[in-house]
């Protein structure tokens, strides 16, 4: 247990000092493909960076399930090169579904890379839901894969 609080700390120590950061655009559209449990899964998704660490992202789901859904993510380097970056956030979802309604809280954690010579960018991604209506269920299986067009810097 003391090993874990210690990872967690020197985690979020990295967090807080790293200064590192960049972007190479400043928005992106393409499409998220996502298992099927989750209200937001397979989805249209829109990323805009707000500067070159916060970003927000919008996505429209296509799956199972009618979803949209919001997340504010902060992206950090890895390794000091501006095109790949981690990434965590959160936000909010809701869906329908054969006349019932989802929502609920949603996290993210990932990784993004934007590619050198060509205007692509892939992320792959966590993104837990927390229902909280029809009724309280959390939905670890939410992992997607992301690919998107980007424009601006």
């Amino acid at each position: 247990m003391r090993t874990l609080a210690l990872y967690l700390l020197l985690l979020a120590l990295g967090c807080i000092s790293n200064k590192l950061y960049a972007q190479d655009y400043r928005a992106a559209i393409g499409l998220r493909f996502s298992t099927a449990s989750p209200t937001v899964s397979n989805a249209i998704s829109i990323k805009y960076f707000l500067d070159d660490r916060q970003a927000i992202e919008g996505l429209v789901s296509y799956g199972t399930r009618f979803g949209i859904g919001g997340l504010y993510e902060l992206h950090q380097l890895i390794g000091g090169t501006p095109a790949f970056t981690w990434f965590y956030g959160a936000g909010a979802y809701f869906g329908f579904q054969d006349g019932r309604t989802y929502a609920g809280p949603q996290g993210v954690v990932g990784l993004d890379y934007k590619f050198a010579n060509a205007p692509v960018d892939l992320s792959l991604d966590w993104k837990p839901e927390l229902d909280f209506s029809p009724e309280i269920n959390f939905v670890p299986d939410a992992f997607g894969l992301s690919c998107r067009f980007t424009f601006g810097k």
